[in-house]
């Protein structure tokens, strides 16, 4: 088998994967990811035991257990780039033999879920509510830079938006993931459920005005009226398809839970965002042990 060179797979002298500095016993094979790396300890003060803690640059991770469930929470940063470096390394640390830098004959799959926030795009899905997300289509470019197929589902739901929201030429193609259908079917009660888009920046993007006049201004009323059969855009982030396309495409179990602090149709925002990411977490994690 191909050995990976130093240069493509960096692994540090303390034998940890290069970003995140992980050890693969470091790891456990749930993870909870969150872009805040002040979220990362609002996550593990749930643990009954933190058996590891590491930090290296944005990327903090703490590995411990709740009852038997052995979870790390890892804090990715923002954007999808930062998603492309996390998703890859863990990865690694569960599928890559770091002594002779090779694949392993039997891959391990990982539970990967996203703890964030997001803007809702209903008016029906208010601040400080919900959202698992049955699919995330990404208005970034990251996923086509790895080769990728869509079932036929996906196929139809990129053709009605790519139908229904005129993004200007000049932008990449979408792209779409589903979930992984294990792990949200979980997630129903007390959770809305549709379709969240991925963008790569929080201001222009997500079709905010500050000074800067926006090329594509019909942006928010294009997302939030589009809709493919049961098929509706809930929300908006910076991270859910990078994670839903690599984590598919590496074998691994995915799933975006998001707290909305914003809604962009009625123009609100939360008035405790701490709060509802509080409660998605402690909600979450009731679930989440027990699956």
């Amino acid at each position: 088998m191909q050995r990976i060179a130093e240069s493509e797979l960096i692994i540090n002298n303390r034998g940890a994967v290069y970003h995140l500095d992980l050890r693969p016993e470091e790891l456990g094979t749930t993870v909870l990811t969150v872009g805040d790396p002040d979220r990362v300890s609002e996550v593990s003060k749930y643990f009954d035991i933190i058996e590891h803690k590491s930090k290296h640059r944005e990327f903090i991770t703490h590995t411990g257990f709740i009852g038997r469930k052995r979870i790390s929470v890892v804090s990715t940063g923002i954007g999808p780039d930062n998603i492309d470096i996390v998703l890859n390394e863990l990865d690694a640390l569960v599928n890559i033999d770091f002594e002779t830098r090779t694949i392993k004959n039997t891959l391990t799959t990982l539970q990967i879920i996203r703890l964030g926030t997001s803007g809702s795009l209903q008016a029906t899905i208010p601040v400080d509510s919900f959202v698992a997300s049955t699919h995330g289509l990404g208005i970034d470019n990251l996923l086509h830079f790895y080769k990728h197929e869509n079932n036929g589902e996906e196929a139809q739901i990129l053709k009605a938006f790519e139908d229904q929201i005129t993004l200007n030429k000049s932008f990449s193609g979408p792209y779409i993931t589903g979930a992984s259908v294990k792990l949200l079917k979980h997630f129903v009660t007390g959770y809305h459920q549709g379709i969240t888009v991925t963008c790569p920046g929080f201001y222009g993007p997500q079709g905010r005005v500050l000074r800067l006049p926006l090329m594509h201004t019909e942006l928010i009323d294009q997302l939030t009226t589009f809709n493919y059969g049961p098929h509706k855009i809930t929300n908006f982030e910076m991270e859910t398809s990078a994670i839903y396309g690599l984590g598919k495409l590496q074998g691994h179990q995915c799933l975006s839970l998001s707290a909305i602090v914003a809604n962009r149709v009625s123009q609100t925002f939360s008035k405790d965002g701490n709060a509802a990411v509080e409660n998605l977490i402690k909600q979450s994690l009731e679930i989440i042990s027990t699956i």
